[in-house]
């Protein structure tokens, strides 16, 4: 059996990520490939990791031999191997983040709130992406600070890369999660981390892998341009590369489960993503917005799951 005999650490999302799969998960489980229980698949790969729910779900309840996760956002990346390596000096820097915000009041939080994004996108130029060093400590703690104290707490860049997101006024947020950050250090000592696209993943894949690809979703409606995760966006350009490599990881014999918008929810003809997966089991799940700009619009919509297996419903 896969299932984890030993103690797994309790790892959850050290960010709150826009398209983050936490809510879905139970929907999620009842769709996962058998092969994960009978011991079958022994890899895992996810080429969008972003706040990494079913990457934690799946660690803490089966055991794989290899992990890798994969991400375009060199900011999200570096934050996942300095936890990976230097978790103690980074709960220190955010430890002194969180007293010093702590101890204002609202006028002086928005103020070091400004201070801290303006630091963090003034320096971004001096980060070398590629080179580990003691810089990259305070970036990643200065991003799960800005995280946890801006607007929505969601992650949002211009064109420029510099990271635009408003103060969030909440009254005592919790910035520093130690025992987390320690849990998800752990799991990651054995996770191999790339930076990239998604195709770096390419020769991953084997009949004993399970892959999960959650791209940054297709707007729901025409104006909608919230998939600046990264600089250079997710255009129907690479949804349709996407649905190529789907198809290239398909021929592998790997088990695959791709997640994505209903293009359906508010464009009852729009059959974008469905004619790019013909052939594949495509179903519909429901699911709740949680990140919006306007809380009116954070409703119930119906999201797409798309597998090369029959889903085995449990």
């Amino acid at each position: 059996m896969a299932r984890q005999n030993k103690s797994v650490p309790d790892a959850r999302p050290f960010l709150k990520w826009a398209g983050g799969k936490t809510q879905l998960l139970r929907e999620f489980s009842r769709r996962f490939p058998p092969g994960l229980k009978t011991g079958k698949i022994k890899k895992y790969v996810e080429p969008f990791i972003g706040g990494g729910a079913v990457f934690f779900y799946l660690n803490q309840r089966f055991s794989f031999e290899r992990c890798t996760i994969c991400d375009a956002n060199e900011e999200l990346i570096l934050s996942y191997r300095v936890i990976r390596r230097s978790v103690k000096k980074l709960i220190a820097e955010l430890e002194d983040l969180e007293d010093r915000y702590l101890s204002k009041n609202d006028q002086k939080r928005e103020l070091f709130y400004y201070n801290v994004r303006d630091s963090f996108n003034r320096n971004k130029t001096k980060i070398d992406y590629r080179r580990y060093s003691g810089d990259w400590i305070v970036r990643a703690a200065q991003m799960i600070f800005l995280n946890r104290t801006c607007y929505n707490g969601l992650f949002r860049v211009n064109r420029k890369g510099e990271f635009n997101v408003p103060f969030g006024r909440y009254a005592n947020p919790e910035i520093l999660h130690e025992d987390n950050l320690k849990d998800v250090a752990t799991l990651l000592k054995t996770t191999q981390i790339l930076s990239g696209d998604f195709t770096q993943c390419r020769d991953l894949a084997d009949k004993r892998t399970f892959v999960y690809l959650d791209p940054p979703y297709r707007p729901l409606k025409g104006t909608a341009s919230f998939t600046s995760y990264s600089k250079q966006g997710f255009s129907d350009k690479d949804q349709r590369r996407l649905a190529d490599f789907f198809r290239e990881l398909d021929r592998t014999g790997a088990q695959l489960m791709l997640s994505n918008s209903d293009p359906r929810n508010e464009r009852p003809d729009d059959t974008f993503l469905e004619d790019l997966y013909e052939g594949y089991w495509i179903e519909r799940v429901p699911a709740r917005r949680i990140i919006n700009c306007n809380g009116a619009r954070r409703g119930a919509i119906n999201e797409l799951v798309i597998t090369n297996y029959r889903p085995v419903k449990t």
